[in-house]
């Protein structure tokens, strides 16, 4: 049997509300499947504005925008993440500033940030790792202190909550991503950017579309649209807004299945890590996970590398998480050192994610668990 690292999900209203989003001959953006996807985040989640853009990347690029990052100013946030969150900022001239992580939930250590602020700093971008909040609070409050805008990069955690508040109706700006490989996926991909700041919600209209006021003609206001400010296409199709809406109908039985795979998991792992053969996050009653991911941090290099062999052999595929940014070639031309982040190094050289999808819980979670079984024996005796 062969079990990929991801699958994505498809609910059975995918094909026919695609095929009435291609029918309809309205597929740019911000048409009718777009419009339903966004009232229905709205209503469950109680976002403020929410933009359907074409990935998260986008998104983050646009809340960058919205926030006018600027050359020269510097944007605090985790070694630990994928390129898309530097990325964001880096292109409009920000000057990247890594924060250690968290050992517990590989986020950002919030102990951390605030000796990192200067008179340049612009914004903290934390990341919500594999579904799991980070401290958003706290970080807040520091954001708060300090005047600085915080955008949550929570492209792994739509679904999930923090102190029984929704991810992403927190901070001023939060970037979703509804990538094939996450919970729900617009056609393959997607991104969502809600801005909390009401101030910012009609120029986001404007830079979604282009630096136009089209807006304000689509709403009567205006009878021609002119270019007024800064922007992009930061607009989802339709036709994969349509694909979004059906895994959005279909939320409680993805949340579901892939809940059954964190509670194997946590079966199978829990007793090596009570016995100190390796670590996994263990859950805070503060924060609900939307069953995103889950991994391991081993330890030591050589018994992770065992332990993806080992799986490969029986067509198990794992994976290692992040490679640190801060001793990538583009964190070296910033100036950085691997050793300048050092738990950051260590942690990513012992940390691998498991094979995880909703269809799991269907099929080849059994054989998933009984194999990785077996090479935990093998490995820990």
């Amino acid at each position: 049997m062969r079990i990929p690292f991801n699958k994505p999900y498809i609910s059975a209203k995918d094909e026919q509300y695609v095929l009435e989003a291609l029918r309809s001959a309205r597929h740019s953006g911000n048409n009718a499947f777009g419009q339903k996807a966004i009232s229905f985040m709205k209503d469950k989640y109680g976002f403020q504005e929410v933009f359907l853009t074409p990935s998260c990347t986008a998104a983050m690029e646009m809340g960058a925008l919205l926030s006018d990052i600027k050359p020269g100013d510097e944007v605090i946030l985790p070694s630990y993440t994928f390129s898309s969150t530097v990325n964001a900022v880096i292109i409009f001239g920000a000057i990247p500033v890594f924060c250690e992580i968290d050992p517990k939930s590989l986020n950002i250590d919030v102990s951390k940030i605030e000796e990192l602020i200067t008179p340049k700093t612009r914004m903290i971008l934390p990341i919500d790792y594999a579904g799991i909040s980070c401290e958003i609070d706290e970080i807040m409050l520091i954001a708060k202190k300090h005047n600085l805008i915080v955008m949550q990069d929570s492209a792994q955690s739509y679904g999930g909550f923090y102190k029984n508040k929704p991810n992403g109706s927190i901070p001023h700006l939060t970037a979703f991503s509804f990538h094939e490989t996450k919970n729900m996926n617009a056609g393959g991909e997607g991104g969502g950017l809600v801005v909390n700041i009401p101030e910012w919600h009609q120029r986001g209209f404007f830079m979604q579309e282009k630096g136009t006021d089209r807006r304000l003609v689509l709403d009567g206001v205006k009878s021609k649209y002119s270019w007024v400010d800064k922007g992009s296409s930061y607009l989802l199709s339709d036709i994969l807004a349509a694909s979004l809406l059906a895994q959005f109908e279909n939320e409680d039985d993805i949340l579901e299945k892939r809940k059954k795979v964190t509670d194997a998991y946590y079966g199978l792992f829990q007793l090596h890590h009570d016995a100190g053969n390796l670590s996994i996050y263990q859950p805070q009653k503060h924060i609900s996970s939307n069953h995103h991911a889950f991994w391991v941090v081993f330890d030591n290099s050589s018994n992770r590398s065992v332990f993806m062999e080992k799986l490969r052999e029986y067509d198990i595929h794992v994976y290692i998480g992040y490679l640190p940014l801060h001793s990538s070639p583009m964190g070296i031309k910033y100036g950085y050192k691997a050793e300048d982040l050092i738990l950051t190094e260590d942690i990513a050289s012992r940390v691998v994610r498991l094979p995880f999808y909703a269809g799991m819980a269907d099929e080849g979670l059994d054989y998933t668990i009984e194999k990785m079984t077996l090479v935990l024996n093998k490995i820990y005796g």
